[in-house]
């Protein structure tokens, strides 16, 4: 793949991540998008409909899941970085999902700030943010070596 390719590739998919989050009111139900906008400490939990937050909250993580994946895939042009990384996508969804579905059914004022933490890994594609540098050093050290 020549470089202009990868980088108009690249360019595809962080705009696409970058739309999901630019349109995340219109695309997703989510009640905690304005709750936690707002001075959260000092109000009650909003109401919510657990299912459908749920549902709307696995759609986005998939969605930025599987862009994620296409980035590392053009970065590194490696299946088993690829197969790696949907690994502990997957891993990371079912861990973080069942933290999330505890705080959205057991909502205390006290847990509200690692509840934010925790649906952030969730809604954002922070994950590529630790995973394409970690795979990046590893490639530098393989080099090496």
């Amino acid at each position: 793949m020549s470089n202009v390719v990868k980088m108009i590739g690249l360019l595809v998919l962080f705009g696409l991540l970058i739309l999901i989050r630019a349109f995340e009111n219109e695309l997703f139900y989510d009640p905690y998008l304005t709750f936690f906008k707002n001075d959260y400490l000092y109000i009650d939990n909003p109401r919510r409909e657990v299912l459908k937050l749920t549902l709307f909250t696995a759609l986005r993580y998939f969605l930025n899941s599987v862009f994620s994946l296409a980035i590392i895939y053009i970065f590194f042009k490696d299946r088993s970085v690829v197969k790696f990384s949907a690994l502990i996508y997957t891993v990371s969804f079912f861990i973080l999902l069942a933290f999330f579905l505890y705080f959205v059914v057991n909502p205390k004022q006290e847990d509200y700030y690692i509840f934010f933490n925790i649906r952030r890994f969730l809604i954002q594609p922070l994950l590529l943010l630790l995973l394409l540098p970690a795979f990046y050093y590893h490639q530098l050290k393989s080099k090496k070596s």
